[in-house]
């Protein structure tokens, strides 16, 4: 018997490395009618290159397999801050949200229920099948009073586990969202509705008239522990009960268009730097530099992170920074990664720095051994460290703290590291980039500005008379 193509999908499917037009769903699932719904969909619209999907973490993990058409993963719940993201920055775009119980649902919700709240301009198709079915059929948000899953032996109580969430109910409190429904794929009457319904959520996208959300309750034999039939009439019996079917909220007709997002300030204007523009300078030769800053919240550390990274852009480089700290305002460790490369930066993350700079002693014990060989190790003198450096990594000490202190502004001392860094002339950046994108990190609060010109100008002088002449790579 031959095979019909649904238009829509990818003329295969190579999940498993073979061609094939068997999807890894099990029999009787309702994603796969749910997919051919909003495929056919898309292709009648005819918005199909147009349109992104954000696949979930779980059973519909694998969509981009199968739709053909703009595909985006999510990390587990952040499909719905994903897809804002993308109309922010793609406002011509269709934006769609496929996401199952468990992931809209449970660790989600709060980036559904704002994103709701904020009448973002995408769809939501949510499927509920009351488990989590992808990892074994534990007990989701919507599990029925009563229904056994896996961590559920006995069946869903209310004083253990609480009541399902009725999450159309939830979001139908909102003031944003201009459509709300909940449909069945239990039999074909039904899911012909379904199909209205997804038309109806696209028709809004197209028109640019903000957040609609589409439930639609679906078998999943396995985890119901029953076969297809058996999946469909737990539906119609059962789950239809619990969640009735309906438009909950339909304001197409009174809501108007979204106006577009503003258009994002450029790089120059947000740093209040001019000395450069916003396309990078492509330079392969230029070598990939690798920065991690150390010490206690209250240094300055990301400060002095964020400011090496705007020297880095000032210089037509691609930069990244990363910070990553306690929950503590002042005296917790705190620390930031910078990137500084004349390529494309496969990630932000330093494992491994060519620079590391220290502002006391704890950062030292804690990331000196991380340093690759060749690199260079920056100290501030505020606490003695006898501990030599290790094999093929320099260390160069600095009374970074001490000579702050002389220019009457110890909070400073992050601006003398950085005088230090452009002495050294690390990933061969100039003296008057690094002073200009300090200058810049100042913009909000200019009083600071000659203060700060004046130490580091203070700290390059010192670094003149103290310190081996200037390198031109990273060590």
């Amino acid at each position: 018997m031959k095979r019909l193509k649904t238009v829509g999908f990818y003329p295969s499917f190579d999940r498993s490395g073979e061609p094939t037009l068997d999807t890894h769903y099990c029999p009787g699932c309702g994603h796969g009618i749910l997919h051919k719904l909003i495929t056919e969909a898309l292709v009648e619209r005819g918005i199909q290159d147009r349109t992104i999907i954000v696949n979930p973490i779980g059973c519909a993990v694998f969509g981009y397999y199968y739709w053909d058409a703009g595909n985006i993963g999510a990390a587990h719940g952040r499909a719905q801050a994903v897809a804002t993201a993308l109309t922010r920055l793609l406002p011509h775009a269709i934006v769609l949200c496929y996401q199952g119980d468990g992931d809209l649902g449970a660790i989600g919700f709060n980036c559904t229920l704002q994103a709701a709240a904020r009448g973002e301009r995408f769809a939501t198709f949510f499927v509920n099948n009351a488990s989590y079915g992808m990892t074994g059929g534990q007990m989701a948000p919507t599990t029925l009073l009563g229904q056994v899953t896996s961590t559920t032996p006995h069946g869903r109580s209310a004083e253990n586990d609480g009541y399902p969430l009725h999450i159309c109910e939830i979001l139908n409190q909102l003031q944003a969202p201009v459509y709300i429904e909940r449909c069945s794929l239990a039999d074909t009457p039904r899911i012909m509705k379904a199909r209205r319904a997804i038309h109806k959520a696209l028709d809004l996208q197209i028109e640019d008239k903000g957040y609609a959300f589409v439930e639609f309750l679906s078998p999943c034999p396995t985890n119901w522990a029953t076969d297809a039939v058996g999946a469909n009439q737990f539906i119609l019996e059962t789950l239809e009960k619990e969640f009735p079917l309906g438009c909950l909220r339909d304001r197409s007709s009174d809501a108007h268009p979204r106006p577009l997002p503003p258009s994002r300030p450029s790089l120059n204007e947000y740093f209040g730097t001019s000395e450069a523009s916003d396309n990078i300078l492509s330079d392969p030769n230029a070598p990939e530099v690798r920065f991690k800053f150390a010490g206690f919240g209250g240094q300055g550390i990301l400060s002095l992170g964020m400011v090496a990274a705007e020297a880095g852009r000032l210089a037509g480089r691609n930069t990244t920074w990363f910070p990553f700290y306690g929950p503590e305002q002042r005296g917790g460790a705190a620390a930031c990664s910078v990137v500084i490369s004349g390529r494309p930066i496969g990630s932000p993350v330093v494992d491994h720095p060519d620079i590391l700079v220290c502002m006391n002693r704890y950062s030292y014990d804690r990331f000196a051994d991380s340093v690759a060989p060749g690199g260079l190790i920056l100290c501030d003198t505020l606490e003695t460290i006898n501990v030599p450096p290790p094999h093929q990594v320099r260390r160069v000490d600095v009374p970074a703290t001490e000579l702050a202190g002389q220019s009457g502004a110890v909070k400073a001392a992050n601006t003398v590291m950085l005088a230090a860094l452009a002495w050294l002339r690390v990933a061969g950046l100039s003296s008057a980039g690094f002073l200009t994108a300090l200058e810049s990190s100042f913009k909000r609060k200019p009083a600071l500005i000659p203060l700060n010109r004046r130490i580091f100008e203070t700290a390059l002088e010192w670094c003149k008379t103290h310190l081996a002449p200037p390198i031109s790579s990273p060590a």
